[in-house]
């Protein structure tokens, strides 16, 4: 279900699926972005680390709230443009079996000059197994209202 502009309100809270991040998506990950760096893809390196193994990209993070977000279809038929990521905080190790997923807070609600969208702001938070928040920041975004 699409949420539109006129739906949302300030303190609203919205709760994806929550993912499990695999060997896979590591490596996946490191092909695209070619971000090899050993904390990411050498066992023995991480291991002699104080994680003692591989982490996670951060950035990875953002993708994950994206497409759990995205996998929600909270703004599927009503997103124009996602306009920025701001304060954006890493705030615990991204590790492979971490089952996560996301919570979106509605922060602030701005209608545009044209009538036809609204600023909405969100905050973000990727939550673990452990109900431990291993992300958070705001993204706003250029949404849709319903009658537009």
């Amino acid at each position: 279900m699409s949420l539109y502009f006129e739906d949302l309100e300030v303190g609203q809270r919205y709760v994806s699926l929550a993912r499990t991040v695999t060997e896979t998506d590591l490596t996946v990950f490191s092909m695209m972005s070619g971000d090899w760096n050993p904390i990411h893809s050498d066992v023995e390196f991480a291991r002699r680390t104080p994680s003692g193994q591989r982490l996670v990209h951060g950035v990875f993070g953002i993708a994950l709230v994206t497409g759990l977000m995205d996998r929600a279809g909270w703004f599927a038929d009503s997103a124009v443009a996602m306009l920025s990521i701001d304060d954006w905080r890493f705030v615990k190790r991204l590790l492979i079996g971490d089952t996560l997923h996301c919570e979106m807070e509605i922060s602030s609600l701005r209608l545009t000059s044209s009538g036809t969208t609204g600023v909405v702001g969100r905050t973000f938070r990727l939550i673990n197994q452990d109900d431990d928040v291993v992300q958070e920041g705001r993204c706003p975004a250029l949404i849709r209202l319903r009658a537009a």
